[in-house]
């Protein structure tokens, strides 16, 4: 769509395909002896499930990884054939309805295992798995303790033909670390687990373990498969070491907003619920058409940076539900601005607009987040190649 056919918006949050498929190909080049991943869970961290998954598989993707079955099963019925795995699930999910849509499936204890074979008899095809072990996040997977009997279980299963255990896979917990002895121990406790399970029998496809940090910063964890989910979205998940620009990835999503109200207040106004900021001369107010209930974090109050008219200010008191307020000061070009001028709430950093790890450090969390927690409110309009 032309710029001059966009209808206008509100506010938006505009994807950059292309920036999604020349940040696969720099994770290909960064791990050239692994096939990729693209981790495309929760709405592809907020850039919008088929379309990021369409342009990560254009950029080389050969795996796409979500958490939820639903996940899955949306990306086929857009028309997505390629190899796909699913691992956060619960007694009772479809699985049924995943192994007859070609979906991988993760397994970390033996009821998974038994549902999921119970869904290949049904459907009369082989279910693909992958065992996850837990090498010391203490969340999903099974512990060593668990393991061997996991395994055994997996490959009877496998004997009877209902199942093929394809992978072995586990999750870091210090990768945005590079030093940290954690990710050591983590990977000493994977190569344990693939021993056993070498020695009960099993040979798997893929075996994987790096995230996006690994996928960066490790090249001795890439294996067969890396999984990288925020690197693909062009945000550096090890920011310590460096920016996205560093690692050849460019950030894939920018929010903007146009002004609905511009006015002059006196000294002395107080400013949004609770008046946690007071102006202190006569300045100018702007009304920015986004709040709590598209994702702007309410800690943002008073610290959220954002940019008008090609300078930043910070967020003027509390955030509301629907909008915010930005203090513009007294600068000369002030009274030029006007309802519908536009607002960059983050991007790419490159014309001074603030960044989502901008964002993260103001209230003290990470990218992840600010990307991912953009309401369905929010249109996200599309730019950089075909949807």
């Amino acid at each position: 769509m032309s710029d001059a056919n966009r209808p206008v918006l509100p506010a938006e949050a505009e994807i950059d395909l292309a920036a999604i498929r020349g940040n696969v190909a720099s994770l290909r080049a960064l791990a050239p002896s692994a096939e990729v991943m693209a981790v495309v869970k929760a709405d592809a961290y907020g850039h919008g499930l088929v379309p990021s998954a369409q342009a990560a598989r254009a950029g080389g993707a050969t795996w796409l990884g979500v958490a939820q079955l639903a996940e899955g099963l949306r990306l086929r019925a857009s028309g997505d054939t390629g190899r796909l795995l699913s691992w956060l699930h619960v007694p009772g999910d479809d699985f049924t309805a995943a192994v007859a849509a070609d979906i991988d499936l993760s397994a970390n204890a033996p009821w998974a295992l038994d549902e999921i074979a119970a869904a290949a008899r049904s459907t009369g095809r082989t279910a693909r798995v992958h065992l996850k072990i837990d090498t010391g996040l203490s969340r999903g997977g099974a512990t060593a303790d668990e393991w061997t009997e996991l395994v055994d279980h997996a490959l009877r299963l496998q004997a009877e033909g209902v199942l093929d255990l394809v992978g072995i896979w586990s999750h870091l917990a210090w990768a945005d670390d590079p030093r940290h002895p954690t990710t050591d121990r983590q990977a000493a406790a994977f190569e344990a687990a693939l021993a056993v399970a070498h020695d009960r029998g099993a040979r798997p496809q893929v075996r994987h373990l790096a995230n996006s940090a690994a996928a960066l910063t490790r090249p001795d964890l890439h294996y067969d498969l890396v999984r990288p989910g925020l690197a693909v979205y062009g945000l550096s998940p090890v920011p310590d070491v460096g920016p996205p620009a560093d690692f050849g990835l460019r950030p894939a999503m920018t929010l903007r907003a146009r002004l609905s109200l511009v006015k002059r207040v006196p000294a002395g106004s107080g400013v949004a619920y609770g008046h946690t900021y007071v102006t202190e001369r006569d300045t100018t107010l702007a009304l920015v058409p986004l709040g709590y209930g598209d994702g702007i974090p309410r800690a943002a109050g008073n610290v959220g940076p954002l940019q008008v008219a090609g300078r930043r200010h910070v967020i003027a008191g509390r955030v509301s539900m629907d909008q915010v307020v930005v203090d513009l000061d007294d600068r000369p070009d002030v009274a030029e601005l006007a309802a519908g001028d536009p607002v960059v709430v983050f991007g790419a950093g490159c014309d001074g607009e603030p960044t989502a790890q901008d964002w993260a450090e103001a209230i003290d969390t990470i990218c992840y987040e600010i990307v991912t927690r953009i309401g369905s409110r929010v249109p996200r309009t599309y730019v950089g190649g075909a949807v």
